[in-house]
């Protein structure tokens, strides 16, 4: 009885403890002067990329990065020498002249980090796809909920002005009754783009194994593994988590959908043999706000590049992604499609493909997310959008890897 007293007061005064750090956090009230202090979990070259953005916003600075790949300080030392590094993100969070945290490490990763760094009272910029599976998703709702943290899922598309324009456009006086919105992804780049040399450097002793497996299957060190992790079941999405996340993630919030009710996702790998994941893929979501959204994705062609077109009784609006976000979505009214300059207009190719993408759209996400840790306003691509996309990409892949089609249990919070 005398260890369970003491096991249980030691919970109460962990809880107590937890809820007055979050408390301490929410009352530092940041003025438009005031410098936020940012941290980074993950300095691969994504990471990379969003500290450099967060860098140009004003009146922020860079306290300290945290990577298992020792190599990767050297690299932000580069552009970031005030940084500190840590090998052991807990060791970043313990800092509590920290305000915000960017997370960019792998996706089966982003639980692991994100739960910890909301506990400690940091405001988070996550990475897409928000969580790895239902269970992850579940944790970081939990850790999330009545903690009072601003949290930014990168999906950066809802932060243009191509999200604004759609969003006006999708309205019933214009569109009528929306039954279908087709969504395409296609690039010409082996693996995706993906695929790069293995530093001669990555070696066991400068990179923390352990740490990066996670909760995934332990296996001895692989190099490939760590470096081409996108090509591998256990810490990644294939471009389901990678691209689909982004077209969903926009058209969910545009027009406020739900997790869908059911998903079906077939394909293959078929040019891509040192890849564990699909090259060309199709996903068909039927979402209970009765349309089907479908999304089709491959490396090998780039002739439908990256577009979408939502389907309505009344007319169309058709996005197709380039350089001009002002020209990217256009309505186009029943019976004019063929007098459609969008129609005819030619795909764009892209010059040299990326692994996860850079513009002017992650500049001004990344800005959104920094004037929203001063004002404790919701970002542009809050958790909960974040979480109903993360549900419906692992849906996909549930589907495509158990050959069948899957549905979600509203009331169990699981897929089945």
């Amino acid at each position: 009885m005398s260890s369970r007293r003491n096991f249980m007061k030691q919970i109460v005064a962990g809880a107590a403890g937890l809820t007055a750090s979050r408390a301490f956090a929410s009352s530092r009230i940041l003025g438009a002067n005031d410098r936020v202090r940012v941290g980074l979990i993950g300095v691969g070259s994504r990471g990379q990329e969003i500290l450099r953005t967060a860098m140009s916003c004003p009146n922020t600075e860079v306290i300290s990065v945290a990577d298992i790949y020792a190599r990767r300080f050297d690299e932000v030392k580069a552009f970031a020498p005030q940084a500190k590094t840590f090998t052991d993100f807990r060791k970043l969070l313990d800092d509590s002249s920290l305000d915000a945290v960017l997370i960019a490490t792998p996706q089966h990763q982003h639980a692991l980090n994100f739960v910890p760094a909301i506990q400690a009272g940091k405001d988070v910029y996550q990475e897409k796809t928000m969580a790895f599976n239902v269970d992850h998703a579940k944790r970081m709702r939990t850790a999330y909920a009545g903690s009072n943290r601003v949290v930014q899922i990168g999906i950066q598309s809802t932060s243009t002005a191509a999200w604004q324009r759609a969003h006006e456009l999708a309205k019933p006086e214009l569109l009528g009754t929306i039954t279908a919105l087709h969504a395409h992804m296609y690039r010409n780049a082996p693996y995706g783009g993906w695929d790069r040399p293995i530093p001669s450097d990555c070696t066991p002793e400068r990179v923390d194994w352990k740490q990066f497996q996670g909760e995934a299957e332990l296996r001895p060190f692989d190099a490939d593994r760590f470096i081409h992790w996108r090509y591998y079941w256990e810490y990644g999405g294939a471009n389901v988590y990678e691209n689909m996340i982004h077209q969903v993630g926009f058209w969910y919030k545009a027009l406020n959908l739900q997790i869908p009710r059911s998903v079906s996702m077939s394909g293959g790998n078929y040019l891509s043999p040192k890849m564990h994941v699909p090259d060309t893929m199709d996903v068909a979501m039927d979402q209970p706000e009765n349309l089907l959204f479908t999304w089709n994705s491959g490396f090998y062609n780039v002739h439908n590049g990256i577009s979408e077109q939502l389907l309505g009784t009344k007319g169309t609006i058709a996005r197709q992604q380039d350089n001009d976000e002002a020209k990217e979505v256009s309505y186009i009214p029943e019976g004019e499609q063929s007098k459609s300059k969008t129609a005819e207009a030619p795909v764009k190719k892209e010059a040299t493909p990326d692994v996860v993408g850079v513009g002017d759209s992650t500049d001004a996400h990344m800005k959104n997310f920094i004037e929203c840790v001063r004002s404790r306003k919701e970002p542009n691509c809050p958790f909960e959008i974040g979480f109903r996309s993360a549900i419906a990409a692992r849906m996909a892949l549930t589907s495509f890897r158990e050959g069948r089609r899957v549905y979600w249990d509203a009331e169990s919070q699981e897929i089945i």
